[in-house]
């Protein structure tokens, strides 16, 4: 890891703009004074390269918020302000009640993506006229650089719908250039889609993985490229998208085939179990190096904790064992805890509910919040040194069955893969395997609980029930059919100041 110490170090002065990300939109990645002295050696892209993942790992809070914060996951008990703990939400109920606005945007200046755009642009021109670099290392740059240009467009479009589009590399910074329109979202979707094509080109029949998966790869390129034909089969592209889906995820079964569920799913998010054969690509984070960004938005404060019991232990909760030091702010409901199967292992592992217990024995649920990310101990402290996953193996299987259900086949032997390791010894395929479970009656409805059990916590919950369509989250969250604008995003008053050239979101008040 000592390239990314590398990359902040000469960051500084090379490659990270001087001007704060939440005063403009940031298009602007290196002052022309040092960049004419970067760009020499092997060393310095493989530097850069390090950096734009280090940059990445910055925006895992964004990256959840857009995913999830909105969708029927979070919220506080009805008749409750607070959470079961007594901390405020301090805003973010905003999310789950839909009261995002220009001066509460919920994530601002576009979560800063483009801090990243513009150094992936830059990382492209310097690749293409670069002599000094491998051509192994070029194509594997330049595959990684086009996929992850297009994995934030994705994340952009899907958000805001139109937004600006900025692929040309800038070498210096002016403040009164900044003005620029934002682009129609298809032209946005067509960028995308010719990004993963370049992408899987400059891979070419490259399926390597690099720095335990913590490295885009053709792999994730791929499956980028699924999630964004589902997406698209899902409106007007139909079967021939669902089948443009399909093929892109045979392809990394074909060429990966050390891909596989692991036996636990607890293991696959273990801290000392980074880069398993269930991981596509993650986020990584390290002990003494980085930590889940948002961790203590989503657990208790210890002391506070420490007032309630856990049920399954037949315990009350302690600061040495629970010493979970967060603040909360975004408790998980316990409808959402309510959801899952006894027998699902997913549902013990993943959420924590806590009880008050009014006589030995007794327990009465109060509240829930994430357990999914654990951390690990170290000197007596919980540091949240999980990776974050962005696709895994299960997720290569459940968008596998969504194609097939967009084609008319049979999604269960995917769907089944996936419940028999959540039920495992618990698993009776005539009860729990598809199409036996009440609800696969309805495939798609089938297909949406199955992902919410497996993907909760992973940013994904709200992006599945928009790619299915409008109706669905109008069912699902507390968006009424009514208020159909707030599937999109408003934009932040910083960025529309910044830029005068954007227009709001329509159906949020005009800036």
């Amino acid at each position: 890891m000592k390239k990314i110490l590398i990359y902040f170090i000469s960051g500084i002065l090379v490659i990270v703009s001087t001007v704060s990300c939440d005063k403009q939109l940031d298009l602007s990645p290196v002052s022309s004074i040092t960049d004419a002295n970067y760009w020499k050696s092997p060393e310095q892209f493989d530097a850069f390269v390090y950096g734009i993942h280090a940059r990445f790992r910055s925006h895992t809070s964004s990256i959840q918020a857009l995913g999830e914060l909105r969708a029927d996951i979070f919220g506080t008990e009805p008749g409750s302000a607070g959470t079961f703990s007594g901390e405020a939400t301090q805003g973010l109920e905003r999310f789950w009640q839909q009261t995002l606005s220009l001066d509460a945007a919920g994530v601002s200046n576009f979560g800063d993506f483009y801090s990243n755009i513009v150094q992936i642009n830059l990382l492209i021109d310097k690749l293409i006229n670069t002599t000094v670099v491998t051509t192994a290392n070029k194509n594997y740059y330049l595959g990684l650089a086009y996929g992850m240009r297009a994995y934030y467009y994705f994340q952009l479009t899907r958000a805001w719908g139109d937004v600006v589009i900025q692929t040309e590399p800038v070498a210096s910074i002016d403040v009164s250039n900044l003005a620029k329109a934002a682009s129609p979202a298809a032209d946005v979707m067509t960028l995308i889609k010719a990004d993963i094509e370049n992408s899987l080109t400059n891979y070419g029949g490259d399926y390597s993985f690099r720095n335990t998966r913590s490295f885009w790869s053709k792999a994730a390129t791929q499956m980028l490229k699924a999630e964004v034909y589902l997406w698209t089969a899902h409106r007007t592209g139909g079967t021939a998208d669902a089948n443009t889906a399909l093929s892109a995820l045979n392809d990394i079964e074909t060429n990966i085939p050390s891909l596989t569920v692991l036996p636990s799913f607890a293991n696959v998010f273990a801290a000392n179990n980074k880069g398993n054969n269930e991981i596509i690509f993650a986020i990584r984070n390290q002990l003494n190096e980085s930590t889940l960004p948002f961790a203590g938005t989503f657990f208790p404060q210890t002391a506070l904790l420490a007032n309630y019991y856990d049920s399954v232990g037949n315990r009350k909760f302690n600061v040495n064992q629970d010493n979970w030091g967060g603040l909360l702010r975004a408790p998980v409901t316990v409808s959402t805890f309510r959801k899952f199967d006894d027998l699902d292992s997913r549902k013990w592992f993943t959420i924590q509910p806590a009880y008050s217990s009014p006589a030995p024995g007794v327990y009465n649920i109060v509240g829930c919040f994430v357990k999914k990310y654990e951390g690990e101990q170290n000197l007596g402290s919980r540091i949240y040194t999980n990776d974050f996953p962005i696709y895994r193996y299960a997720d290569l299987l459940l968008m596998k069955a969504e194609a097939k259900i967009l084609l008319s086949q049979s999604p269960a032997a995917e769907i089944n893969i996936v419940r028999a390791r959540a039920f495992g010894s618990n698993y009776v395929a005539a009860v729990q395997g598809f199409p036996n479970q009440a609800i696969d009656a309805n495939p798609n409805e089938a297909l949406l609980q199955e992902r919410l059990f497996e993907f909760i916590f992973e940013g994904k919950r709200w992006l599945d029930l928009r790619r299915f369509g409008d109706s669905y989250v109008f069912e699902h969250t507390t968006v009424l059919p009514t208020e159909a604008y707030k599937l999109l995003w408003p934009i932040s008053r910083n960025a529309l100041t910044n830029n005068r050239a954007l227009l709001q979101t329509p159906g949020y008040p005009a800036f």
